[in-house]
């Protein structure tokens, strides 16, 4: 009798720490998630100070804080009006909901940081080169076709490979 007890009395501990079972990717086929919308999928952060926690309340302390409005993150979990999100750096924390935005942004990201990647003026190799940009530059997307994607910043705007994005998935196509 004891021993049931105590197995009732874990569960009812682990009930307390952990949210509800998280829903699996709709790209995957799961289920409906909280906002109805995919999960995982791009966002970009909709304010310049937004606090990154260790779990969905504001009970969990503040893990760290992002200071750049815009950047591009991917929502890999939903509870309640908290999105659990994943950086470019894979680093993983809770964000409220009203802090994200839907607008589809993306970063360049190289292999090496002293590589360049060219921006073209159409989405060939063969076109014009329109700017060279370092890893890190933001971008909003404004249209990818799987392959390539049309990237518009501070003084830039053209066409991208899309591998050489963070806020875009391979092969998505976006309209």
């Amino acid at each position: 009798m004891l021993r049931i007890w105590a197995a009732v009395a874990a569960l009812f501990m682990l009930a307390l720490v952990l949210p509800p079972a998280y829903v699996q990717s709709a790209r995957a086929g799961g289920d409906a998630t909280t906002s109805g919308l995919p999960v995982p999928r791009f966002v970009s952060l909709k304010a310049d100070r937004v606090n990154v926690r260790g779990g969905p309340d504001k009970d969990h302390d503040v893990a760290w804080i992002y200071t750049r409005i815009g950047w591009p993150v991917e929502i890999t979990a939903e509870f309640e009006n908290w999105r659990r999100i994943r950086d470019l750096d894979g680093t993983e924390g809770w964000v409220y909901h009203s802090m994200l935005s839907g607008k589809r942004t993306a970063s360049v990201k190289l292999k090496l940081k002293t590589e360049i990647a060219p921006l073209y003026a159409k989405p060939d190799t063969q076109s014009a080169v329109e700017a060279r940009l370092q890893s890190g530059v933001l971008g909003t997307v404004k249209h990818c076709t799987g392959a390539w994607c049309r990237l518009v910043g501070e003084g830039f705007d053209g066409w991208i490979e899309q591998n050489r994005l963070w806020g875009v998935y391979p092969d998505e196509k976006i309209e």
